[in-house]
């Protein structure tokens, strides 16, 4: 199955942490374009959370463009990752950076090693799967 974790305790939505795990598994090459993903009460008992939290989140990413529901066959990865007009591209992208300053400066990191690792993420993401986990 999956290497999707979420923590309970953290601030941050369940449903939330769900769809930015999905995110990063697709962006990773976990799990590749027309992929299969666990059905909602598959990944909900996995979990432990309410289906329609896992509902929640996997709308979200078919709003998104980038999981497929298949009727009667279920949801997959999309077959290419949507590209986002120029503004609303830059739109996300300056919520996402917000979020990540955020957490560098409560967490005491330079500038310069906050970027390093952004750095560092961006490039794992990028390379593709060795067969192991992401």
């Amino acid at each position: 199955m999956l290497t999707l974790r979420i923590d309970p305790r953290d601030a941050v939505p369940i449903w939330k942490q769900i769809e930015e795990g999905m995110r990063r598994l697709v962006a990773s090459g976990a799990l590749a374009a027309g992929a299969a993903v666990p059905s909602v009460r598959d990944l909900a008992r996995e979990l432990r959370v309410n289906p329609a939290t896992v509902v929640r989140a996997y709308q979200r990413l078919v709003d998104a463009g980038l999981l497929a529901v298949r009727r009667g066959e279920g949801t997959f990865v999309a077959a290419s990752i949507p590209s986002l007009p120029a503004r609303e591209r830059r739109h996300a992208l300056e919520e996402g950076a917000l979020r990540y300053a955020s957490v560098a400066l409560t967490v005491g990191s330079s500038r310069d090693e906050a970027t390093a690792a952004l750095g560092s993420a961006f490039d794992r993401l990028s390379r593709p799967p060795q067969g192991g986990r992401p």
